[in-house]
Formats: C-alpha cells, sequence, structure tokens
C-alpha cells in the first residue's frame, strides 16, 4: 500500500476513536533502535517509544534473536499448559519486586487486564469492593478501568462504576488546594483519609495508584506523598496497588519500579508496555497470600504466551546485563538538565517534572496564570514532526509533552533531541507572538 493508501484504509476501515496526534497521519514502515522511518524514509529521533513501550530500542537484536528462536519451537499453548518461557519470567520478576515481597504473576497482554486483574484480586482478599484511584489517572479502556481513570476525555460510555471514587493527586503545580510544598504538609496525601471516611463505606478494597501520573502528563508527587497514603488506605482494610505500566522496569532509574523511590512495598503491582519491547503483555504480580485468594478458574488465553514471555526475560536480561537502570537515571538527569535550560529560554514551559527517562514539559500561555498552553503542544508535536524528533502529549488540559525514549539511549542522542527541541520551541514562540 502507498502511504495515501494507508491514510485513506484507516479512515474507512478504523474506528475513529483511534487517534493521531498529527493532522496528517504519520505512516511508520520501519524502526531500528532509537530511530524510527516514515514511508518516505525520513528518519525521525524517537523520544516517545511507542507510548513509553520501547524500554531498549525497536527491533533489539539480541531481544529479537530469542524471540524467532522461540518462534520456531512453541508459539501458543494456553496456559492450561506449563511452558518454561512463561515460568521462568514469572521468577524472575519475583526476585526482583520490592523486598522481594510480591511472588506470584498473572500473566495478560495489556495494562487494562493487568488493572482488572488486581482489581479483582483486591475485591477477592478483603471481601470488600470499594475502590480508591486518584485524579487525572489513567489504568486502562476496559469498563472497569476507564471508571478508575480520573480524567474524562478517557472515560467514555458514562459515569465511573459505583464503588469507585477519586481522591486528590498530588499535582504540586496546580495544587488544588492552593498550597505549596513542602509547608502543605502534602495536604493532598492527608485527605486520604476524610475521603474514605465520607464518600466510601469506611473500609475498602484498595487503592490504585501510579508512581508517576503518565497519561496524566508524568506529573511526579512528592517523596512523602504515597507513604501517607498507603499508611491511611491499609488503616482501612484496602490494599496498595501501584500501576506501574508505564514507570516499571527501570524506566524511572536505579530502581527497577516507580514505587521504590518512595519507599513503599505494595501489595499488588501491575505493569505492561515496556516488559514486551513491544510485543503485548500485561502482568499482575502480588504477595503470595493476596494471589491465592483469586480462588476458582479464570485464564487469559494468551497471557503467559511462550513468544511474548520469552520476549520479556530478553528485555529484563538485557536491562540488567546493559546496567540500562544506571544509564537511564544518568542520561534521564542529563536531558533533566537540558530542558530546565531550555525552561530559562522559552516562556511557554511552565515547569518541567519527571523522573529518570520519564520526563514532562507542561506549556502555559503565561507563567503567572499558568493557563495551559493546548494549542501551542498541539503546534509543537507538529514542529517537532518537522525537525525529526518524536514527542508525546498528556495533560488533562491537554497542554503536556511527555519524553519517555529507549533505556538504552546516549548522552550525545540527549544532545541531539534537545538542539531540535529548541528550534521547535523557536518556531512555535514565533507563531504565537504572531497571533
Amino acid at each position: 500500500m502507498t502511504q495515501q493508501e494507508v491514510i485513506l484504509a484507516n479512515k474507512e476501515f478504523l474506528f475513529p476513536s483511534v487517534f493521531h496526534y498529527f493532522q496528517e497521519p504519520l505512516v511508520i514502515t520501519h524502526a531500528k533502535d532509537q530511530y524510527v522511518f516514515d514511508a518516505d524514509e525520513n528518519k525521525y529521533l524517537d523520544f516517545f517509544g511507542g507510548i513509553v513501550t520501547v524500554s531498549v530500542g525497536h527491533c533489539n537484536d539480541e531481544v529479537n534473536r530469542k524471540v524467532h528462536a522461540q518462534v520456531d519451537r512453541l508459539e501458543h499453548a494456553s496456559p492450561v499448559f506449563a511452558t518454561e518461557p512463561q515460568a521462568a519470567l514469572a521468577k524472575a520478576i519475583a526476585a526482583i519486586t520490592p523486598e522481594q515481597a510480591l511472588r506470584k504473576s498473572f500473566f495478560t497482554n495489556s495494562g487494562s487486564e493487568a488493572n482488572e486483574t488486581a482489581i479483582l484480586t483486591a475485591r477477592c482478599y478483603t471481601g470488600s469492593t470499594e475502590i480508591i484511584a486518584l485524579r487525572h489517572s489513567y489504568h486502562g479502556r476496559s469498563a472497569l478501568t476507564m471508571s478508575l481513570t480520573g480524567q474524562a476525555s478517557w472515560r467514555l460510555g458514562g459515569a465511573p462504576q459505583p464503588g469507585i471514587v477519586h481522591a486528590h493527586n498530588a499535582y504540586c503545580y496546580r495544587c488544588p488546594f492552593g498550597l505549596t510544598y513542602p509547608s502543605c504538609g502534602v495536604r493532598c496525601a492527608q485527605d486520604m483519609e476524610e475521603l474514605i471516611r465520607t464518600s466510601t463505606s469506611g473500609r475498602i478494597a484498595g487503592f490504585i495508584g501510579e508512581p508517576i501520573q503518565g497519561v496524566g502528563g508524568f506529573i511526579t508527587p512528592p517523596k512523602e506523598y504515597f507513604g501517607i497514603v498507603a499508611e491511611i488506605v491499609r488503616g482501612h482494610g484496602g490494599l496498595f496497588i501501584s500501576d506501574e505500566v508505564q514507570t516499571a522496569w527501570g524506566r524511572t532509574g536505579t530502581k527497577w519500579f516507580g514505587i521504590e523511590h518512595y519507599g513503599v512495598v505494595p501489595d499488588i503491582i501491575t505493569s505492561a508496555k515496556g516488559l514486551g519491547n513491544g510485543l503485548p503483555i500485561g502482568v499482575t504480580v502480588a504477595k503470595p497470600e493476596i494471589a491465592d485468594a483469586l480462588k476458582g478458574v479464570t485464564i487469559s488465553t494468551f497471557g503467559g504466551n511462550p513468544v511474548v514471555t520469552t520476549a520479556a526475560k530478553a528485555v529484563l536480561d538485557y536491562i540488567e546485563e546493559k546496567n540500562l537502570r544506571a544509564n537511564t537515571a544518568d542520561v534521564g538527569g542529563y536531558l533533566r538538565d537540558g530542558l530546565l535550560e531550555l525552561q530559562n529560554k522559552h516562556a511557554l514551559i511552565g515547569e518541567v517534572r519527571g523522573m529518570g527517562l520519564l520526563q514532562a514539559i507542561e506549556l502555559v500561555e503565561d507563567r503567572d496564570s499558568k493557563k495551559p498552553a493546548a494549542a501551542a503542544t498541539l503546534a509543537m508535536l507538529e514542529a517537532a514532526r518537522e525537525n525529526r524528533i518524536l514527542l508525546g502529549k498528556g495533560g488533562l488540559y491537554g497542554n503536556v509533552l511527555r519524553l519517555s525514549p529507549p533505556m538504552n539511549i546516549s548522552r550525545s542522542d540527549v544532545d541531539s533531541f534537545l538542539m531540535q527541541l529548541d528550534k521547535s520551541f523557536a518556531q512555535v514562540s514565533a507563531e504565537v507572538v504572531r497571533a
């Protein structure tokens, strides 16, 4: 198919809810390492990585070599049979969870399914049904996970399901209480107690939160936030569920899981995305006594697929062998410093935030009012495309640029990226002035 045929087929044969960042869809034909190529053979430096999914580079040779071998050996058997790739991956994950306390895994195909499994498990273990989620969160596209999601634009089909309430998130740049950290005493976290007492029965099944809110715009809570929340939630009988769909596998730096930066050991962790480096996988990993509460029969037909679990184990091995968590911390810090320099240069940038190689740039029309610059954000995506770099977008107000390049990029990649990002900001800023 030609490029135009692909675009026309997308419009005619796909649901219109499949969106594109650009006025004219970008047709990607192939990719390698930190680069993707379009139908015209233009080369782009990819700093979004398939929505925080390409963790060790596009078409990673070492990972793919193991995948190819597994394809020729066994492609599918279903979870009713035991396979070595699934067992090996589960064992590897158990060895790296916080304090090695979470030992049992359930494999699915996506983060949405992983979160569905976590909520089901929490309800079975506690005997309660009520769940606390966070405002500005995103947890998936199923009916339940859309109900957990704290953004109207991602919650299709009506109001949340009964038994789900949304707490204040730790959005310091736009504090819902009008306070300033640290003198605020982390009021957003302390408010969890009143929320449970006033908006639930007082005994909950659990709390689910992202250590860094991904679609929300990489909102990064202060270090005390989750410790306070965990104590309150557990005091009301609930489990602490860490949604690590975007923050796991070293993406935040030196730790395997984002929640480890906050000193909290969750009861359940969910993840997906970067674990498969592009192949579809989801995982729910829990403390043994909690996993054992999921009695009866439940199955994910393609969960634990031999090819996909082989890929995931290869990804974990590659991250460890290449010391990519350390690289992520180093290169992520270097990227952050460069972004802060751009903040000093471009008035559109209201805040730079994130951790490791999850970095966000929130754009505002002016820094005093903090009015979200949604139109400028869309213009930045177009300008970046023109300058051959790829970015992501997020935030409740549509004004946050999200950066999540592969974890094995180098400082020289960051230099190239920052040069083109600076050029893109200059173009958009000039357009804003002319308007």
